[in-house]
């Protein structure tokens, strides 16, 4: 579920592919799609009313076509954070045909000395996708199709995973399988859109659903890499699933994070804590809404995230999977 997910293309706001797949294999009461392009998984409470949201983003980060040239490259803009030193070569698909491309840059023999020096900025680079002419291309691309990484998903190393958007791929397949159990409480399980580029997918769905509790499923920053001092590694690979207490977009409901903590111990869950403030998720614009909502995060730590391919672990995703489960038997004491 994992791979086919991570391989499918997804770049905000050109969420199709990823909705049309989980559509297929989602089992609920009830499945709608609001008009952002939300996908919402409705299973009806076995005791009570009360509502419980999970909500796992389909998007991805990309690019959007601005220019084509009259060379017949393509000029892009990027959707969502990503770093300007990882585009350069790197493989693309366009469109909904999935055009093959390559970023391109000028060659290093062909640069000037302070071309050298300085980062390669994202309007001196352009996808080239073999075209002749601005005539050719036109036939193939058009203003505003979208772009994506093309890297395909595969296990490696000891337990360990790559592949492209296992932020928030690895949130989608965790969700798919809580839907597939039913629950004392209400249940919405919300697929999102445009989470990277402000979370107004999440913000639609909450003001709509109105959730008295809410757990985001997510990918997360990992940086224990090369070079990274023991204090700056924000989390690391094989050391559990992440439960932050805070980032940029929200601080996390207290009651609910000890309540994570808690379960994970009971049941002998490996975990961690994300020790840095930096980055968003969904739980942003979801606690904030309404009268406020009790919210938490869960996420697997992810190497090179907002890149062509991100690192995770097997084991962190296990952990995932399996204390995100175990939550869910537990949490109705918390509505």
């Amino acid at each position: 579920m994992l791979e086919t997910l991570s391989n499918l293309n997804g770049v905000s706001g050109s969420e199709d592919e990823v909705r049309s797949f989980i559509l297929s294999k989602i089992k609920a009461d009830e499945v709608t799609v609001d008009v952002m392009g939300n996908i919402i998984a409705f299973r009806k409470g076995l005791k009570s009313h009360k509502k419980m949201m999970v909500c796992a983003h389909m998007d991805e980060v990309g690019f959007i076509i601005s220019e084509i040239t009259d060379k017949g490259f393509l000029k892009f803009k990027s959707v969502g954070g990503i770093d300007e030193r990882v585009l350069i070569s790197k493989h693309v698909t366009v469109g909904p045909d999935k055009l093959p491309g390559v970023i391109a840059v000028k060659a290093v023999h062909l640069q000037e000395k302070e071309e050298r020096e300085k980062p390669v900025e994202e309007k001196d680079l352009a996808i080239d996708i073999g075209a002749e002419s601005k005539e050719q291309a036109q036939k193939l691309v058009k203003i505003g199709d979208y772009a994506a990484f093309d890297t395909s998903y595969s296990l490696f190393g000891d337990r360990f995973m790559k592949g492209k958007a296992l932020d928030d791929r690895i949130g989608c397949a965790c969700l798919l399988k809580l839907l597939e159990r039913n629950y004392d409480f209400d249940f919405y399980g919300v697929f999102s859109v445009c989470e990277e580029i402000g979370g107004t997918g999440a913000k639609v769905a909450a003001q709509n659903i109105r959730p008295d509790l809410a757990l985001v499923l997510e990918g997360t920053t990992c940086s224990d890499v090369y070079k990274t001092e023991p204090h700056q590694q924000v989390t690391r690979l094989g050391d559990g699933v992440c439960i932050p207490i805070r980032d940029r977009s929200m601080v996390a409901n207290r009651e609910l994070v000890d309540a994570l903590i808690a379960c994970a111990e009971k049941n002998k869950i490996k975990w961690q804590y994300k020790h840095t403030t930096a980055g968003g998720t969904d739980g942003g614009a979801i606690h904030a809404s309404g009268a406020g909502v009790k919210c938490a995060v869960l996420a697997v730590p992810t190497r090179y995230i907002h890149s062509p391919v991100g690192v995770a672990s097997v084991d962190d995703y296990e952990a995932f999977l399996l204390l995100t489960e175990k939550f869910m038997e537990e949490v109705g004491g918390l509505i």
